[in-house]
């Protein structure tokens, strides 16, 4: 059980990175350093039906961009960094009690928690970038992150902002960093408004549409259908933490209900990674390409120990490390 089977005093944590973390070349020369690596994004190709390292290699950087590409693509370059540390002698020790990841990323977890498998994920989330995209080309939405503020401002600038149309702060991801997402004309509004609350900067995203609200919910219907034809297993030694409340994982159906819930519920990355500190995690690997969840859990606890490993050269040093 939770913090009484583990004789481990202290805990570690694997963080898997979400949309947004996506750059040409993600993956390349691990793929070429390391067959196991190249073989997940071969077994990828398989399963899209389409050259996906390639892209992820090559690009064009507007189609890796795409919501129905990104989303896939950074799911497979985690599973294949995270396939090299498991494989490789040096660093096979190093193993999760938790998993967590920010939003799609939270698949990604769900795979190396072993509560789904590769190609079940690899599905679920290319269905989810397809039917994101979808629901955003009949919507007109945008979401923009706001620098400085906290929540409680952001709810006031929000509300302001809206002037009758959507638009809620969704991603909460570490002090002084909240996302807020609606129509496109509530954020433009929301944009020019974010100064007269005091906030440093308000940053546009590049993105579809409306993330995480009820713009997303004929997304949510589709993922819904998709997940109904795939096994999730039951949460066992390795605990997962969700998006939407903070709280582990403790069934099958709670995964499904939650990865449904995520497309249209705020993320609340913050309280997540405050929660595993409290429960006594002392080790974070981020997993994956990027180093957003790297600088966010710097800024949740300066104080934290967390290991990017998202190239070939962050692998290495691992590996030094750990051979030493």
């Amino acid at each position: 059980m939770w913090g009484i089977c583990h004789v481990r005093q202290s805990k570690t944590a694997f963080l898997f990175p979400g949309q947004g973390a996506q750059v040409v070349g993600m993956g390349a020369e691990i793929a070429r350093s390391f067959p196991v690596a190249a073989e997940v994004f071969e077994k990828a190709n398989d399963i899209v039906g389409f050259d996906l390292s390639r892209v992820c290699f090559e690009g064009p950087v507007e189609q890796l961009n795409s919501t129905t590409i990104s989303q896939p693509a950074i799911f497979v370059t985690s599973a294949a960094i995270l396939e090299v540390l498991r494989t490789n002698p040096a660093t096979s020790t190093i193993s999760a009690d938790v998993t967590a990841g920010l939003s799609l990323g939270e698949y990604t977890a769900l795979y190396a928690a072993g509560l789904i498998s590769f190609k079940d994920g690899l599905i679920l989330v290319q269905k989810r970038g397809q039917a994101m995209q979808a629901a955003a080309d009949v919507t007109d939405g945008a979401m923009v992150s706001i620098i400085g503020l906290d929540e409680e401002n952001v709810r006031q600038l929000c509300a302001e902002a809206a002037k009758g149309e959507l638009l809620v702060p969704v991603n909460f991801n570490c002090p002084g960093q909240v996302v807020v997402s609606g129509s496109k004309s509530a954020c433009k509004r929301a944009e020019q408004l974010a100064e007269k609350y005091g906030a440093i900067k308000a940053v546009p995203l590049e993105v579809a549409g409306a993330f995480h609200t009820e713009m997303m919910s004929s997304a949510a219907e589709v993922l819904k259908e998709t997940l109904s034809n795939c096994e999730i297993s039951e949460p066992s030694e390795i605990k997962t933490i969700a998006n939407i409340n903070a709280e582990y994982y403790e069934s099958s159906q709670k995964v499904a209900e939650g990865l449904i819930k995520q497309l249209t519920c705020p993320i609340l990355w913050q309280k997540c990674m405050e929660r595993l500190l409290a429960d006594g995690v002392e080790m974070f690997y981020e997993i994956g390409p990027g180093r957003v969840l790297t600088a966010l859990c710097r800024r949740i606890n300066r104080k934290i120990k967390v290991v990017n490993v998202s190239t070939l050269q962050a692998i290495e040093k691992l590996l030094e490390q750990t051979q030493c």
